[in-house]
C-alpha cells in the first residue's frame, strides 16, 4: 500500500509537470500582446488625430493583434460599428500582423512596408505574397467582427502583405511579442496610425531596422521603379499625404532602448 501511495503520487506530480510545461508552451498564449480593450483604445486615439496628423482620408481603422505564434489575440475597429470601416481592412489588418510577425526577430525589425520592393516582380521576394487561411478568413458570425470574441481570435490568420500598416511589438526588454496590423486608409496613413498605436502601447523598443533610427520605419526611395536600399515603398496617393510625417516618426515618437 506503501508502494501505491507513493507511484500515485509520483504518476501526479510528472503529470503537473507535463501540464505545467505545456502551458507554458501555449502557442494561444496572449498574454504578452494588449488585449481587447487596450487595443481597442490605443487605436481609437490615434485615430482620432485625424488625416492632418496621420495623413490619408482621416478614415476609421480595423486593428489586429498577433502573438509570436501567428495566433490572433485581438481584433478591434474605431468606428461607431463594424460598418463603419472598409469591411475588407479587418483581414487586412490581420494579415498585416502576422507579415510583421513573421519577418521580425528578437534583434531585427521589418515592417510590412519594409518588405514591399523585395516583393515586387525580379526582387529576391518576389511571390511571397500569399492570402490569408480561408478556414481561419471566412467563418465565424459577422456580428462579432470586432468584438472581444470577433471569429479570428484564437487561431492561425496567415497571409503576408506587403504594404505599410504592420509593426512587430517589442517588449521593455526588447522581446518580439507579436505584431500589429492596422488597416482602413492608405497604407502610408495607417503606418502612422500603427506607429502611434505601438507607441501609446509602450511596444515600440524596436532593437535594430533597415530605416534610420535605427527602425522599422518606412523609406521612401523608389525612383524609376528601383528603391535604392531594397526596402522602399511608394508614395500615397488620396487624401492628405503622410511621407513627411512618416520621416519625423523617430524623432516625434522614437523607437529602440535608447528612448
Amino acid at each position: 500500500m506503501h508502494v501505491n501511495h507513493w507511484h500515485r503520487a509520483i504518476v501526479l506530480a510528472l503529470f503537473i509537470a507535463g501540464s505545467v510545461v505545456l502551458f507554458a508552451q501555449n502557442p494561444s498564449d496572449c498574454s504578452k500582446v494588449p488585449d481587447h480593450s487596450k487595443l481597442k483604445a490605443a487605436l481609437t486615439g490615434a485615430v482620432k488625430e485625424g488625416k492632418g496628423k496621420n495623413g490619408g482620408l482621416g478614415n476609421q481603422e480595423w486593428g489586429t493583434v498577433v502573438n509570436r505564434d501567428g495566433i490572433v489575440c485581438a481584433v478591434v475597429f474605431t468606428g461607431p460599428d463594424r460598418g463603419a470601416e472598409w469591411p475588407g481592412s479587418r483581414l487586412i489588418s490581420a494579415e498585416k500582423a502576422n507579415t510583421a510577425n513573421a519577418f521580425s526577430t528578437d534583434n531585427f525589425a521589418l515592417s510590412t512596408g519594409n518588405v514591399y520592393s523585395a516583393a515586387q516582380p525580379g526582387n529576391s521576394l518576389y511571390s511571397i505574397v500569399t492570402g490569408p487561411n480561408p478556414n481561419t478568413a471566412f467563418a465565424g458570425d459577422p456580428q462579432k467582427f470586432g468584438q472581444a470574441d470577433d471569429p479570428l481570435v484564437g487561431k492561425p490568420i496567415g497571409g503576408v502583405i506587403v504594404f505599410g500598416g504592420g509593426l512587430a511589438l517589442y517588449d521593455k526588454s526588447g522581446h518580439i511579442v507579436g505584431a500589429l496590423g492596422v488597416s482602413g486608409d492608405t497604407s502610408c496613413a495607417d503606418h502612422v496610425v500603427a506607429w502611434k498605436t505601438r507607441h501609446s502601447l509602450g511596444l515600440d523598443n524596436v532593437p535594430m531596422g533597415v530605416a534610420p533610427g535605427p527602425s522599422d520605419n518606412l523609406i521612401f526611395d523608389i525612383q524609376q521603379g528601383a528603391s535604392s536600399s531594397g526596402f522602399g515603398h511608394p508614395t500615397c496617393k488620396g487624401g492628405e499625404p503622410s511621407e513627411d510625417i512618416i520621416k519625423k516618426l523617430t524623432d516625434t515618437m522614437p523607437v529602440g532602448p535608447h528612448r
